[in-house]
């Protein structure tokens, strides 16, 4: 699932039907206005990092425990969950306050939802560009089969990812290329204090479900040879 990338641009430009810097939680409100099986739908989301990052969510005015990179949840469409990332490599003692916005599902197979999660790539240099006091915007979106390239693309760290440039916006170009499906928002604000959060920094508090890992299905071990028999027996 690709992911387009962007820093602010000078002038913020407009995209055809939204902004790309609107406030969180306007595109996915306005995506609930639309109807359709996704109110109150927990949609599966994956959240990845470097090794040994870990992240925890907002559990009402607080952040939750910190768990190690890759978690799975379920985040409804519509609020703006708030997450506590720490551990960072090459930054000990320092942390980022990312948002995920959903603003719209995958329609998998009925029994299957939890196998096909929205994959919400933190990479290194997005965190350290944080830890800057930039602000990154990720758009991760749903191919169009028609306009979609019949050739493979090449994926960093299993994701498929381009930078759109300064001036253009990649709520955009997303929509351009497919279905915009959840924004990630780094950098930009801190807590005054990340063990008791102010409540206009952690935003209304949301519910969301927890899932269990991603399951490796491990290949059988290689059958020993049969021992060879004794001349004579």
């Amino acid at each position: 699932m690709p992911t387009a990338r962007s820093t602010p641009p000078d002038q913020p430009p407009v995209h055809f039907q939204h902004e790309g810097i609107l406030s969180p939680g306007q595109i996915a409100a306005a995506r609930l206005s639309r109807g359709g099986p996704v109110l109150g739908y927990f949609q599966p989301v994956e959240i990845k990092a470097p090794l040994g990052v870990s992240v925890a969510l907002a559990e009402g005015a607080q952040f939750g425990p910190l768990q190690p990179a890759p978690v799975r949840v379920g985040l409804l469409i519509g609020p703006v969950y708030r997450l506590r990332v720490t551990n960072i490599p090459r930054h000990p003692g320092e942390e980022v306050y990312p948002t995920i916005e959903v603003i719209d599902r995958l329609y998998t197979p009925m029994g299957q939802e939890a196998r096909f999660a929205i994959p919400i790539q933190l990479h290194q240099e997005d965190l350290e560009l944080a830890l800057e006091g930039k602000l990154v915007t990720r758009v991760i979106y749903v191919e169009d089969p028609q306009r979609a390239l019949p050739v493979a693309a090449e994926a960093i760290n299993g994701e498929n990812w381009f930078e759109v440039g300064p001036g253009r916006d990649p709520l955009a170009v997303a929509d351009q290329l497919g279905r915009p499906v959840a924004i990630v928002r780094l950098g930009g604000r801190v807590p005054l204090d990340p063990e008791h959060p102010e409540p206009e920094f952690m935003g209304p508090p949301a519910p969301y479900e927890r899932l269990p890992a991603r399951m490796r299905v491990l290949q059988p071990p290689p059958r020993k040879p049969a021992a060879a028999k004794e001349a004579g027996r």
